[in-house]
């Protein structure tokens, strides 16, 4: 396992190395990469594993808005990375509980408990289990989760995910890499 000194953008180069040598030993086909602008996901493509990036829901800055740029999104699916824009498991309705009503909910919890292995390694679960809802991983089999803390990669871990509706059965194999500040 890898500790970066610092978290954030400057541990991406990093940690794709540390994926990419993990899923050849482990023999992991599938990647699952949060990516909000696709840069990060771009770095797996063409390195012989079926991507996933998994981007903020459409509205997640700005009303209406998407943080990836069209022609991003159109290069990476050239590519064979399969895209999955869509609602976060950990956010959705709760939050919007959360700001209307202040208070705390059952996702917030889960989400703030796994944040205390950093961002990173809660948007590794979270985007793990969405692509199984989404049906782009196949259940059962492990899988390498990519995430960070803010942009770029900082954490990865070795996953088998649940779907949500069983989330609590999603094993975290082992971790890859994360920093060491939280």
């Amino acid at each position: 396992m890898f500790h970066w000194p610092e978290k954030g953008r400057d541990n991406t180069e990093n940690t794709v190395k540390a994926v990419l040598e993990r899923a050849t030993d482990l023999r992991v086909t599938y990647v699952v990469v949060a990516s909000n602008s696709g840069a990060t996901a771009e770095l797996f493509a063409g390195k012989g594993l079926e991507i996933v990036c998994v981007t903020h829901q459409i509205g997640f800055k700005e009303p209406g808005g998407d943080e990836m740029e069209p022609q991003m999104r159109e290069n990476l699916q050239s590519k064979e990375v399969k895209i999955l824009t869509t609602t976060h498991l950990l956010a959705g309705i709760d939050r919007a509980l959360r700001f209307k009503f202040e208070g705390v909910y059952p996702a917030e919890i889960v989400s703030s408990s796994l944040r205390l292995l950093g961002q990173g390694f809660k948007v590794c679960v979270e985007i793990s289990v969405m692509a199984l809802d989404a049906g782009l991983i196949p259940y059962g089999d492990e899988i390498i989760a990519v995430g960070g803390t803010g942009r770029g990669a900082d954490a990865a871990c070795v996953i088998t995910p649940a779907h949500s509706s069983q989330f609590f059965d999603t094993k975290v194999k082992e971790i890859i890499c994360m920093p060491r500040e939280k």
